[in-house]
């Protein structure tokens, strides 16, 4: 997503309207690398789900999972990759201001390259994630960073709309941070996230 666009619904239908996967059918690295913090049982929310990698990674753990994206034609395909795993995830066509969030509900939440919001959105965003966990619950969260631009391997193209250590300490101020990290690394995740990255990691536990 390199520039902004005013009709997500449409563009993110026409990326995804092919056979294969443009990120990919494994889970996100960083998601993956957290496998020792979610519980069988727990409960998770995939927030921009896509093509449901992510979502259908958590339930193949065993964890109950909800999962949103804006496209219809995302989240059919999501659908078909849980049937072919195996597991059942309540998937919700929505945009991130329209979806019925849960309150105080999730063990997890899994934010992963949610970076289309503006600055504005992205503070109601933030908030509403965090509404959704439990006390204790944790928020997921991988992003990049302004270093992004010297790759240009992915995600959005303006620098308000990336994430920075200091913006995301100010954001999840009166939480504990249990993980931040800012590190350059190589993606592998379809054709849509494919290079070295400028990323962070970042894990908050809602208190």
């Amino acid at each position: 997503m390199d520039t902004p666009f005013t009709d997500a619904r449409a563009t993110w239908d026409a990326r995804f309207d092919r056979d294969d996967y443009i990120f990919g059918t494994a889970p996100n690295g960083f998601l993956a690398s957290q496998a020792h913090r979610l519980q069988p049982g727990h409960r998770a929310l995939s927030v921009a789900d896509g093509e449901g990698r992510n979502s259908v990674w958590l339930a193949r753990r065993g964890l109950i999972v909800s999962a949103f994206d804006i496209s219809p034609v995302g989240m059919r395909k999501a659908q078909a990759l849980a049937a072919r795993a195996g597991v059942t995830v309540d998937f919700a066509v929505a945009g991130v201001d329209d979806y019925a969030w849960p309150c105080a509900t999730c063990d997890a939440v899994a934010a992963i390259f949610i970076q289309f919001a503006t600055p504005v959105e992205r503070t109601r965003l933030f908030a509403r994630m965090l509404d959704a966990l439990v006390p204790g619950g944790l928020l997921l969260l991988q992003g990049f960073t302004p270093r992004q631009s010297l790759y240009r391997t992915g995600g959005p193209g303006r620098d308000d709309h990336r994430y920075t250590p200091e913006l995301l300490r100010a954001a999840f101020a009166g939480h504990e941070i249990v993980e931040l990290r800012e590190h350059d690394d190589v993606l592998a995740e379809g054709i849509q996230h494919a290079g070295m990255s400028a990323l962070i990691d970042c894990v908050v536990r809602k208190r």
